[in-house]
């Protein structure tokens, strides 16, 4: 999957199923952390400085139940990979066929 970092995404599978969110970081080879998507909630022991409670935070989603939103076509697609004139790499919309940055 050619997902990256502040890549838009859609929720395919899962309790989050329809909603958008933007991918803060990769954590492991196929899992990425997405904002407000997959929240659980913890129970956190105060330690020094931080105050006790319970918070709220995101787990990893597998990038399987991703998609990735086209910026120009605003709809989920797949990727494809296609090479410039100087031989890099660039992902394009199966859609409408636009570079994606």
């Amino acid at each position: 999957m050619w997902l990256k970092k502040k890549d838009n995404v859609l929720v395919l599978s899962g309790k989050d199923k329809g909603k958008k969110g933007e991918i803060l970081k990769k954590t492991g080879d196929s899992k990425f952390l997405v904002a407000k998507i997959n929240m659980v909630k913890k129970h956190q022991r105060s330690t020094g400085q931080e105050v006790g409670g319970i918070i709220q935070k995101e787990l990893p989603v597998n990038q399987s139940k991703l998609a990735l939103i086209c910026p120009q076509c605003d709809s989920p697609t797949r990727v494809k990979i296609s090479f410039l004139d100087n031989g890099e790499k660039s992902r394009v919309c199966r859609k409408c066929s636009a570079r994606i940055e």
